[in-house]
């Protein structure tokens, strides 16, 4: 190479390029928005940790308390006494599920917000109280406390030799335990007696009404624990929580009611 002149030691040829940094790497795209479920869904209540329960209670673990209401033991048994035929079975199968959350929690107590016995003719009905007062020779060592409810004050406390205490009112911690869903003036309210629901449509078209956990600002609503019962949609307003149990799951379901919305006309009647 003419009029270029070597330097001793001194390369012509440029220094590789420092390698690049290693890209930043891309954040994956969040998830899509899913529902919370569960066979057990834990929540905060009255600044209290609960666990709803898929057999349609709720379960307190700070009290060691499993909450039940409108269980209506003797339904099926009241409406074939005024010979009104209807399936056999309904009572037992009951029971069942309430051994299986009783076995899922262990609880020290049992709290019923009312209703454990649908009417008169559910004391005299043999084979129902027989399966009842199996099941509760099964849990002596269980404590079952119970909130008196309107069926309850037509039927009657139950029998004494299922050693099951009867109060109109009780109170613990934050909670104000009643049967009828209306709001304490202190405390947060837990009841039953409106069987809650609400009726979900998918893009099909398709309509489902669930049975439904129901919490609003100052009181919630259980879902009835008896299977032969019927349902009511309360009203809805805007930040009340819901969740519906489905197919053996707790559902949280979000959106039902927009801020500003009237939320939904209430049933007049249980179907």
């Amino acid at each position: 190479m003419t009029g270029l002149r070597r330097t001793p030691g001194l390369s012509l040829t440029a220094p590789p390029a420092p390698p690049a940094p290693p890209a930043s790497p891309v954040p994956p795209a969040p998830p899509a928005s899913k529902l919370h479920s569960g066979v057990t869904l834990s929540i905060i209540l009255a600044g209290e940790p609960v666990e709803l329960l898929a057999e349609r209670a709720l379960f307190w673990p700070a009290a060691s308390t499993l909450i039940v209401a409108d269980l209506h033991w003797g339904k099926a048994a009241s409406f074939r006494a005024a010979a009104i035929p209807v399936p056999r079975g309904t009572t037992t199968a009951d029971l069942a599920r309430l051994d299986r959350a009783i076995a899922r929690t262990h609880p020290r107590r049992l709290l019923v917000l009312g209703d454990l016995l649908h009417a008169p003719a559910a004391q005299e009905a043999r084979a129902t109280l027989g399966r009842i007062r199996e099941w509760r020779r099964s849990h002596a060592d269980l404590q079952v406390l119970l909130i008196r409810g309107n069926h309850d004050l037509r039927s009657g406390d139950p029998p004494a030799d299922l050693d099951i205490r009867a109060v109109n009112g009780f109170a613990e911690g934050p909670f104000v335990f009643r049967h009828h869903p209306e709001p304490p003036n202190e405390g947060y309210g837990l009841a039953g007696h409106l069987h809650p629901s609400v009726r979900l449509s998918g893009p099909g078209g398709d309509r489902v009404r669930l049975p439904c956990f129901h919490f609003g600002r100052r009181s919630g609503i259980l879902p009835a624990f008896g299977s032969f019962t019927g349902t009511a949609t309360p009203p809805l307003e805007p930040g009340d929580r819901v969740y519906v149990v489905a197919d053996g799951e707790v559902v949280a379901v979000p959106g039902l009611v927009r801020a500003g919305s009237t939320g939904l006309p209430s049933a007049g009647t249980r179907e």
